[in-house]
């Protein structure tokens, strides 16, 4: 049986170290909710120098469109976005000002209203000022940000990596859900997002967090300026 004394000991020790010190803790801890530690993964995602991301997105009317984009999350990044229909893809390196852009034949046959029959190797240097919403260039900034009313799913792994579902709907998107994969061993990275809507559907996975990122421009013998070309 414990003593007043042993009690009122072990209480003052408590304060004087924490209460996360052993035997200290009264139980009473709570979990963090859904929107918690939805909040904490993207700000985890926001701090990172350098991550991988991508993504697969399926519609009855496009096909699917496949995406690879490594950035530092500021001025330097690649991207490559492929279209399973045509077989068209575009190519992009972002270094600070400017963009390095490649097409190769089949976007250029399906965009361009010609027909190429050559092979298509060569760079385009513009500068990323020009880049214009909808035309399939990417910023390097990525925003992590919560939205909708998030609920825990299941516990799962994602390449082997523990992990808890948080599954988000949002009451302007009718029809459409969204699970979030974070880790739940080491940082709360997000590993995976997949989208569910009445028209499309998107896989988007998140890797490479913090690898060192070597983005460099192509050999001058690959690039013509597009101020050369009147674009």
């Amino acid at each position: 049986m414990r003593t007043t004394s042993t009690v009122v000991t072990a209480a003052l020790a408590c304060l004087l170290t924490g209460a996360a010190t052993a035997g200290c803790s009264d139980g009473t801890a709570e979990e963090p909710s859904a929107e918690q530690m939805l909040d904490d993964a993207n700000d985890t995602m926001d701090a990172l120098k350098s991550v991988t991301v991508e993504a697969t997105t399926t519609s009855s009317t496009s096909g699917t469109i496949s995406s690879r984009f490594t950035t530092d999350l500021k001025n330097r990044c690649t991207s490559k976005v492929t279209w399973s229909t045509t077989g068209a893809a575009l190519e992009q390196i972002r270094i600070g000002e400017t963009d390095y852009v490649r097409p190769n034949r089949a976007y250029l046959n399906k965009w361009s209203g010609r027909s190429v029959t050559t092979g298509q190797d060569t760079w385009i240097k513009t500068p990323a000022s020009k880049a214009q919403p909808g035309d399939g260039l990417s910023a390097c900034p990525r925003e992590f940000t919560s939205f909708g009313t998030a609920t825990k799913g299941k516990a799962t792994k994602v390449d082997g990596t523990p992990a808890l579902q948080l599954v988000v709907t949002d009451k302007e998107d009718k029809g459409g859900t969204y699970t979030f994969y974070v880790a739940t061993e080491g940082k709360p990275y997000i590993l995976k997002v997949a989208y569910k809507g009445t028209q499309y559907r998107t896989t988007t996975s998140y890797s490479a967090f913090d690898e060192p990122l070597e983005v460099r421009a192509p050999a001058e013998t690959e690039v013509l300026d597009a101020g050369d070309l009147g674009l």
